[in-house]
């Protein structure tokens, strides 16, 4: 995915990510592991896995001890990445020794600590080292099942045997995860599930034969340079072929899932045990990514009959945080989240296809949170009023009207994670001018009961001041914006102003929450030498701003959110303290495409830009994300080459930095090789700064923040120079 940079570089976010964002993800993030009444949660803490009282942390005990978690031999525990107990809580599965598996460290050695025996013994001996992926408990915690080498396997506890579930797993033939453009683009990384009664394992299998490798050349690692091979389908590519299967549990043949279509020519983003033993639903989407269709499949024959179909004239949103899947009324239905009424509403769909509207208005859903069946609410985010905030909202679930949770007083940024019973929940909040806050709080009266204190140090970093506001364009659009003026501001002088762009639909830059304002390349202070520092928020946007604002965007990449950037920025440049002969505009990947294309189609606006990790040339990126906002080849082909920065090259006036890691595996370095080729062609001076080796965060390598850091900040200067006028 086109995503923006969020790894912190000036030292002031440095100090943000160790004081803030590590001690509330630890405590208090996404996928906390609460007791079953809802009242505590478990944490790795100190070489110790220990339970705490939610209300009140002083209350700590000690569930998995160091001594239980040093192997036999050794001195010390091992390092607990991650860990999961069994559904009676007499055993724990501890994942540790992990390695990447590209964007995040799947990929480990597993151990299961026995509490009432009072044993640690490692899983998956024999199989090679920190190999193992995404081991499970089987529901009644006598077994264990996981990935190796793209097969699975399910280890007995007790006997140590290890059954192989499929054995023709290879480089190209994956079961049970994914390949890359599956876990980039679609969130899939976890591919199979026990059956609710254990008795077998539904898994997804993935044919990349066909898909070509992208070489990546690695000339730094040895003195004979080599190649990085990465499957990676290009723009009219075709996907891998994707099934779904069910086998035994104890070994046996698969049974596979009679799903209608060509198994090339759409994909399987999700798919589940549908509230019993028997059933399978999944999310079928086609090549366009503009038809999903659920389908419930009957495990023992393969058997499917389709319930629900959603045709969309852009795309529809698949990642997991868009829909649901929570079953309701004893299995009979489930909750689901859509955008066909032109907000994103939460519906219930039936076994039967019927379907029922829970939420109504003209605001969008941002994300679900909790289905309180026992006590009849929905818990979801929501910002109807403010499309750069978020707070928790509760609705009937029998439908009606949504009420507030948050607090007037807490305006802002508000995430959570609820407990089970609905009791608790673990709350952050933060905007642009607080430092985060984490507290415990009830439901749904949202007290707090521990918790947001705020320390002497954190208080210490100073925050830009940030000004929210909106602009309306020529074309009548009103766009979201903020700003950070200069130290000593005087409105009679004349300042360079920074843009900062994302523009794609993976992103927001203006959002009111901690953080907004900083710039993470600048050596110093923006404010303090000068600049003004802003940022808009264009159509495309995954904004809560309603299903027309974020799809206008379809076919349009390059050309409609460039030209909402560009008449936004004339607006503020209405402001008579702009000096209109100084405006520079910076971005990394989605936004480093958006800089190239702001610095090239509107050079009359943007006289300086910096573009790091840019797609240069759509035809160049992965097809899943492309072809989702784009179209498909040979019908679409114009979209992609008309609103490239590639075909705007001609036209460069301005002073151009670009910036690209040569082993990104991600946006490919021969994007920048193309823009480098075309700017030569048409004789236009610039300036590049190729990172050996590095990836698409160009973070590898002793130095290589603190030198892209001050390359930055050195070519705005010289570029658009700081200070009043």
């Amino acid at each position: 995915m086109l995503r923006m940079c969020t790894r912190p570089l000036a030292a002031v976010i440095l100090l943000f990510q160790v004081l803030f964002v590590a001690q509330t993800q630890a405590q208090f993030g996404p996928g906390t592991q609460w007791t079953k009444d809802g009242y505590g949660y478990m944490d790795a803490d100190s070489g110790e896995i220990v339970q705490l009282d939610a209300r009140d942390n002083s209350k700590r005990t000690v569930l998995v001890s160091k001594a239980l978690l040093t192997p036999q031999g050794q001195q010390a525990p091992i390092d607990v990445r991650r860990f999961a107990f069994s559904d009676d809580g007499s055993k724990v599965l501890i994942h540790t020794n992990t390695k990447k598996v590209w964007r995040y460290d799947t990929r480990g050695d597993y151990w299961v600590a026995d509490l009432k025996a009072n044993t640690l013994k490692q899983l998956g001996k024999g199989r090679p080292e920190s190999s193992l992926m995404f081991a499970k408990f089987s529901p009644d915690g006598s077994r264990v099942a996981y990935v190796s080498e793209h097969n699975i396997y399910v280890e007995d506890l007790a006997s140590s045997a290890i059954k192989p579930l499929t054995s023709d797993g290879t480089v190209s033939l994956i079961n049970g995860t994914f390949d890359w453009v599956y876990e980039e683009e679609l969130d899939c990384r976890d591919g199979f599930r026990w059956s609710p009664n254990g008795q077998s394992i539904a898994y997804w299998q993935l044919d990349a034969a066909k898909t070509k490798n992208y070489l990546m050349l690695n000339t730094t690692d040895q003195l004979y340079p080599f190649t990085v091979p990465v499957e990676y389908p290009v723009v009219g590519e075709d996907p891998s072929r994707c099934r779904v299967g069910v086998v035994p549990a104890q070994g046996g043949a698969t049974t596979w899932m009679n799903v209608p279509g060509d198994a090339v020519q759409n994909y399987i983003p999700r798919m589940e045990w549908a509230a019993n033993s028997t059933e399978l639903i999944i999310q079928q989407l086609n090549r366009r990514q503009n038809e999903s269709k659920l389908l419930l499949c009957t495990a023992s024959t393969g058997a499917v009959k389709p319930i629900y179909t959603e045709i969309d004239k852009a795309w529809i949103d698949a990642k997991a945080e868009a829909i649901g899947w929570d079953w309701i009324d004893g299995g009979k239905s489930f909750i689901w989240l859509s955008e066909k009424d032109g907000w994103r509403h939460i519906y219930t769909v039936g076994r039967n296809g019927q379907q029922k509207l829970l939420t109504k208005g003209n605001y969008d859903v941002i994300s679900m949170q909790l289905v309180d069946e026992k006590n009849g609410l929905i818990y979801f985010t929501a910002s109807p009023e403010n499309a750069t905030q978020t707070y928790l909202y509760k609705v009937a679930l029998k439908g009606g009207k949504a009420e507030r949770v948050t607090p007037q007083d807490l305006a802002g940024s508000n995430s959570y994670d609820i407990s089970p019973n609905g009791k608790l929940a673990l709350h952050n909040f933060s905007n642009s001018a607080t430092y985060p806050v984490s507290d415990v709080v009830s439901l749904p009266a949202h007290k707090r009961l521990s918790g947001g204190e705020v320390s002497a140090r954190a208080k210490s970093v100073k925050v830009p001041k940030v000004e929210f506001f909106q602009v309306k364009t020529v074309d009548g659009v009103t766009l979201d914006g903020w700003m950070v003026k200069p130290s000593n501001f005087d409105p009679s002088k004349k300042y360079p102003i920074v843009f900062y762009v994302y523009g794609e639909p993976a992103s927001q830059t203006v959002t009111d929450r901690f953080g907004t304002g900083f710039n993470r390349l600048y050596t110093g202070s923006m404010a303090d030498d000068g600049y003004i520092y802003a940022s808009l928020e264009n159509r495309g946007a995954p904004a809560p701003r309603g299903r027309e604002f974020r799809k206008a965007i379809y076919h349009n990449i390059g050309k409609l959110n460039i030209r909402d950037q560009a008449m936004g920025a004339k607006e503020v440049m209405k402001n008579a303290f702009v000096d209109t002969s100084r405006v520079a505009v910076w971005g990394w990947s989605g936004g480093g495409s958006s800089t190239l294309s702001l610095l090239m189609q509107y050079p009359q606006i943007y006289k300086t830009g910096i573009s790091i990790a840019a797609v240069d040339n759509q035809l160049n990126y992965d097809n899943i994300y492309q072809e989702r906002y784009m179209g498909l080849l040979p019908e679409d082909k114009h979209y992609f080459v008309e609103n490239s920065p590639l075909n705007y090259a001609k036209n460069l006036r301005g002073n151009l930095l670009l910036v690209h890691g040569t082993g990104d595996d991600n946006v490919h370095y021969n994007n920048a090789e193309q823009m480098i080729n075309e700017l030569v062609k048409h004789n236009k001076t610039f300036q590049l700064m190729a990172y050996p080796n590095r990836s698409h965060s160009i973070s590898e390598g002793e130095g290589t923040s603190r030198h892209l850091a001050a390359t930055y900040t050195k070519f705005l200067k010289e570029n658009c120079p700081p200070g009043a006028r």
